[in-house]
């Protein structure tokens, strides 16, 4: 008898946790579509959190980090990488303030809320985009919506 194969670990690791707020798409989903962005960016190994907070947690974490009033719809914080090259980062996203935005853009929250997933994992991964009104045309940005098109909005044939 052959000794049990282990399944090899994964080496872009993903954790989604909710802070005392809900959101209307699976955890477990969005832990793939960050998995899928890492792939395409080519990224060899990471160790991601993204955490869905409140408005109040996100407006705090904004005042402190960014010298920011009020939420925002996603903070990142790049970590670099550790020693084995590994991309470290925590991404925070407020459900609140992706609603608002859904809305204004005439989109579903759940798209909404990948379109933060994907942006955070970029920033985590050194993309970087311009404050103003430049941030939608910059490459940035254009890598974004084509990922998200790619795995949320494009049906899988394994969905």
């Amino acid at each position: 008898m052959s000794p049990a194969r282990l399944p090899k670990p994964e080496p872009r690791a993903v954790a989604v946790a909710c802070d005392g707020v809900r959101i209307p798409v699976a955890t477990e989903r969005l832990v793939v579509l960050s998995r899928q962005v890492l792939r395409a960016l080519k990224v060899p190994r990471a160790m991601l959190s993204i955490t869905f907070v409140s408005a109040r947690t996100m407006a705090a974490l904004n005042r402190r980090h960014l010298g920011h009033r009020g939420p925002t719809d996603v903070i990142t914080f790049a970590l670099g990488a550790d020693p084995t090259g590994s991309v470290l980062g925590d991404i925070y996203i407020c459900p609140d303030v992706a609603r608002i935005q859904a809305r204004q853009h005439g989109v579903g929250i759940r798209e909404e809320l990948a379109r933060l997933v994907v942006h955070g994992t970029l920033h985590a991964c050194g993309w970087e985009h311009p404050e103003d009104d430049a941030r939608t045309s910059s490459p940035m940005w254009r890598r974004q919506e084509q990922l998200v098109k790619r795995f949320w909005l494009t049906p899988s044939p394994n969905a």
